[in-house]
């Protein structure tokens, strides 16, 4: 209920999209989530919502264009691949959209992005003007040319400096866990769905945390690292599982739960 709340009280949500959510059993880009997640999207759209996008699958649709590169692990070929599948990522959901009539637009950001106040400035005008004029931006870390130094890192971490900077009423992430456990529930069928958290310090000693898996970058870690920075600026996130049927929708309807990190 605090999640569905949560949801019909914001007007400006910040949604994060993991490559896991987005990638099928076999690596490649699943455009059907796409075109029912931009339907998703629309519908919030329609009761007054503004949508920003954080997405990540640049390697995954790179992998989905180019598979003759999908086992090269040199970061070259990494970022090369990036460079390739940003194009085609845009593309699946500049046509998932589309069917709707709505219109996209890309930003590709890096650390230094969000450290430079003329910057910051800029990136803030711009995703003020882009949803204004009912424009879905979607961003992503500009993965082709970021090395470690100015590098974010993960995209949970990115959607959180979002939505800061954006003033966002709420941000959720969407990866391929139901929401915060007090262990993996993968391996430990005892775990249990922790659905509010109003400490992150106190959870910190509560759960187990482990590490990322499949195409993803971030894990536990980078989600709660991400509710702290949005939790400082009074922003409530929610993790949930993306890759649920209608998951938005189950969220906004409260058929769906996941973990609301609020009052924190």
């Amino acid at each position: 209920m605090i999640i569905q709340e949560a949801i019909n009280s914001a007007r400006k949500i910040v949604i994060k999209i993991g490559s896991n959510t987005l990638a099928k059993e076999d690596g490649t880009i699943n455009f059907p989530f796409m075109q029912d997640f931009a339907r998703q999207c629309y519908d919030l759209m329609k009761l007054g919502k503004q949508i920003v996008l954080v997405s990540s699958g640049a390697q995954v649709a790179g992998v989905s264009t180019l598979d003759r590169w999908a086992r090269k692990k040199d970061i070259h070929y990494r970022q090369a691949l990036c460079a390739i599948g940003q194009v085609e990522l845009m593309d699946k959901w500049r046509s998932a959209f589309g069917e709707f009539g709505v219109h996209i637009g890309q930003l590709l950001l890096t650390k230094d992005d969000f450290e430079d106040d003329h910057r910051t400035l800029n990136m803030r005008n711009t995703l003020f003007t882009l949803v204004d004029e009912g424009v879905v931006p979607i961003i992503n870390e500009n993965d082709s040319v970021s090395f470690d130094e100015i590098r974010i890192g993960d995209n949970d971490n990115l959607s959180a400096l979002t939505a800061v900077l954006w003033n966002a009423d709420l941000l959720i992430l969407f990866s391929d866990i139901d929401g915060v456990f007090t262990d993996n529930p993968k391996s430990n069928p005892d775990a249990k769905l922790i659905e509010t958290v109003t400490n992150i310090s106190e959870l910190r000693t509560q759960i187990i945390i482990g590490e990322t898996n499949s195409f993803g970058t971030g894990g536990m870690e980078t989600k709660i690292e991400a509710a702290e920075k949005t939790a400082d600026y009074g922003i409530p996130m929610v993790l949930a599982n993306g890759s649920k049927e209608n998951a938005l929708e189950g969220l906004a309807s409260g058929k769906l739960k996941g973990t609301c990190f609020c009052g924190c």
